[in-house]
């Protein structure tokens, strides 16, 4: 079979139909990633004979002649930062190196129970913080369309495996733009559900407030079609919110035309390279043939987004990886004497410096005398940005943005200028503030080939009209029209 193009639905047709196996499926993707990921690095670990267990399965019941579930036979990679029952997750940290949990993610078991094909796990930023992938603990993943530059983080890794077909299909993490900004990058499809629709159980997490569990595929169906399997109220997780979930992939096909679309100026300002405006507002101009109505809104409070989130993301971190202490699971230095000197060795070695300077940062903002002036301010002005969102979404069905203000920097280019990488997350950081869904998807390349990528917003737990202004788009956009 071709690995070249290969989408779920084709997948799980053929091996329905007995075109293939899933077997075959399975193993073909392992020869892939022994060709590719020497170089490219996107793997952690791989579980191969859980995969293999897993496509035999799939394969006994096709040949019963009994239907299939959604995703059966799919070979799928996992980013390192969900549990895995049995497979080893370090969320891309030394202090998780030897870690292998007792249980699955929910959107994992989620994933197999629809019959998807578990490959591996896949490198990731450290603890998820990062926008380059280069934090990972375990080496940097290279972007499969140059290997000179970044895939984007923190969820590099999963983007990696898709673009480089050795995966048909990813999950990812987004806490500030960690799969729209490497969906971006690649090339691929990544989307950030609404906070609540996907549990996040089983999910190492970085801030718990802003932590969200999404797709990343090679097209929006495929999207929309994992979003329609792992979604729903989870009693495990009491933030997932207990709502209906859509037929997302039905939901595709209603027309567009007559949807109304908010641009922001805000987004259009200084810092945008000349040609990602340039494949943006093209692609604006594509919704308009299609029949959308362009509105111009304002998002006023957008500039304060990146300090915001750097205080209340930051805090989150400094009180969730309080836990890896070199007690229980995670990394223990050795030849200490003293109960303190245990914590403070085994967070030193355990952690690398992005993830150190991350608690620090938190950790001040949450001390005494310096709450109220960083981080409660902070929760307010983020207040303020959701409501900018609320009033945009009165008068428009969704809005589209850049999802990155470039296209894939080269490896090392920010590694010494921490601001200028978190600068590289301004146009996605406003949605996981604001707890809404978002999905990139590629509209253009720069004269070096490099993918660019549209953001299209949508109101709380509205996926379905974004996906279908993102499919719409896409149909247009491989056509050529």
């Amino acid at each position: 079979m071709n690995l070249p193009g290969l989408t779920i639905e084709t997948a799980r047709r053929a091996v329905q139909e007995r075109g293939t196996t899933a077997l075959s499926l399975a193993e073909h993707h392992y020869v892939q990633i022994e060709k590719e990921d020497g170089q490219i690095g996107a793997f952690l670990t791989l579980c191969k004979e859980r995969a293999l267990e897993q496509a035999d399965r799939i394969d006994r019941t096709a040949a019963e002649g009994k239907p299939l579930p959604p995703l059966a036979g799919v070979p799928v990679a996992i980013k390192d930062v969900m549990s895995t029952r049995g497979v080893r997750t370090t969320a891309g940290s030394k202090s998780l190196e030897h870690y292998i949990p007792p249980y699955d993610c929910t959107a994992v078991a989620r994933m197999e129970a629809a019959g998807a094909v578990v490959l591996g796990k896949t490198n990731c930023d450290e603890f998820a913080m990062g926008s380059s992938n280069e934090n990972s603990a375990y080496r940097p993943v290279r972007n499969p369309r140059n290997l000179t530059r970044v895939p984007g983080g923190s969820s590099g890794g999963s983007a990696a495996a898709v673009a480089a077909d050795m995966a048909v299909a990813a999950l990812g993490s987004d806490t500030g733009g960690s799969i729209r900004q490497p969906a971006s990058f690649c090339g691929v499809v990544g989307l950030m559900p609404t906070y609540g629709r996907v549990s996040r159980y089983g999910l190492i997490a970085f801030a718990s407030s802003l932590d969200h569990i999404g797709p990343l595929t090679r097209t929006v169906k495929d999207a929309a079609e994992i979003l329609r399997v792992i979604a729903g109220r989870d009693p495990m997780d009491s933030t997932s919110a207990d709502l209906p979930v859509p037929d997302f992939v039905a939901e595709l096909e209603k027309p567009v035309r007559g949807l109304k679309i908010g641009v922001a100026r805000e987004y259009f300002g200084e810092g945008l390279d000349d040609e990602v405006r340039h494949a943006v507002e093209s692609a604006i101009d594509k919704l308009k043939g299609l029949g959308c109505e362009i509105v111009q809104v304002s998002l006023p409070h957008t500039p304060y987004a990146i300090p915001v989130y750097y205080l209340i993301a930051t805090a989150e971190a400094s009180s969730n990886l309080a836990r890896y202490d070199g007690v229980r699971y995670s990394l223990r230095a050795r030849g200490i004497k003293t109960l303190s000197e245990m914590y403070r060795r085994s967070r030193e070695q355990g952690f690398g410096a992005e993830v150190k300077r991350r608690i620090m940062l938190g950790t001040y903002a949450l001390s005494a005398g310096y709450y109220d002036a960083y981080y409660l301010k902070a929760q307010k002005v983020r207040t303020l940005l959701a409501r900018d969102f609320e009033e945009a979404f009165r008068q428009v069905d969704a809005i589209v943005t850049p999802t990155s203000p470039t296209a894939a920097f080269r490896l090392g280019e920010k590694s010494n200028d921490p601001l200028s990488m978190y600068l590289a997350d301004i146009y996605t950081v406003t949605a996981d503030l604001a707890g809404i869904p978002g999905i990139s998807i590629p509209c253009g390349e720069t004269k070096e080939k490099l993918p660019i990528g549209l953001q299209i917003l949508g109101k709380h737990f509205d996926e379905s009209t974004i996906l279908r202004l993102a499919h719409a788009f896409e149909q247009t956009y491989q056509s050529g029209s």
